[in-house]
């Protein structure tokens, strides 16, 4: 019974008007939430999917690509952001101003990395031998054969990379918060810091909303970047790569 009181509190919370309205409204913690986390996927799939497609194409570099990628799974993402407010600063708590977000933005941008990188490498690599001769043997170039071969079908496992990544930033983005950014994370530190566990709760509600939202617009557009053969002929949504190092 007193679970449920607590479950009404919280909704009373989450459908106050005071909450979505304001600076401090759900819209504008949203708004900055969002920005950083796309604009974080954005540049780590800049960075990773094209190196690990292309070492992927070319077969070499792997056991660089895969230690690298294992080692950004392990860095704590707590610690690179203590170390970025430690050498750039922090903000007032109530803006999204340069240095605030820049201080969140790099680690998110590492966090990303990994997935996108080990999942775009081990796609391209597993495409097949005799399309990849096939190509060659149409006389195209080895970036066309990248381009218009070998990335369509590591598409679907690209993508997963890409899911997995995503998810990832939305959830660890509430850390930004520590570094002076206004996001959904905001009520959780205020109610950690105010013993108010109803704020906690909804703040936790509202992040676990956006990364169920954030996956299923991926998944939309992995549909549409996937050929249609590709996706009846296996689902790679849960295959995120842990690879061993191959064999030099």
């Amino acid at each position: 019974m007193h679970f449920a009181h607590f479950l009404v509190d919280v909704w009373h919370w989450l459908t106050a008007g005071a909450q979505w309205h304001g600076g401090d409204g759900v819209p504008h913690l949203l708004a900055n939430h969002v920005r950083i986390s796309i604009s974080s996927l954005l540049v780590a799939m800049l960075i990773a999917v094209p190196i690990g497609a292309w070492l992927g194409h070319r077969g070499v570099g792997g056991v660089v690509a895969i230690n690298i990628a294992n080692i950004g799974r392990a860095i704590p993402i707590y610690a690179l952001l203590v170390l970025a407010v430690q050498i750039f600063g922090i903000t007032s708590p109530t803006g999204f101003g340069w240095t605030g977000s820049f201080v969140a933005f790099v680690p998110l941008v590492l966090l990303g990395i990994p997935p996108m990188l080990t999942n775009s490498y081990i796609g391209v690599r597993e495409v097949g031998d005799e399309l990849v001769d096939a190509a060659r043997g149409m006389g195209l170039s080895e970036g066309e054969i990248l381009r218009r071969v070998e990335i369509p079908v590591a598409m679907p496992l690209i993508m997963a990379g890409i899911r997995t990544a995503m998810v990832g930033i939305v959830a660890t983005a509430t850390l930004a918060s520590f570094t002076g950014v206004d996001t959904l994370a905001t009520p959780i530190y205020i109610g950690l810091n105010t013993n108010d566990n109803v704020a906690v709760f909804g703040g936790a509600v509202l992040v676990a909303l956006l990364a169920v939202v954030a996956d299923l617009a991926l998944a939309v557009v992995q549909r549409a970047v996937v050929s249609p053969g590709l996706r009846e002929r296996r689902n790679p949504r849960r295959r995120v790569v842990v690879a061993v190092p191959p064999a030099a």
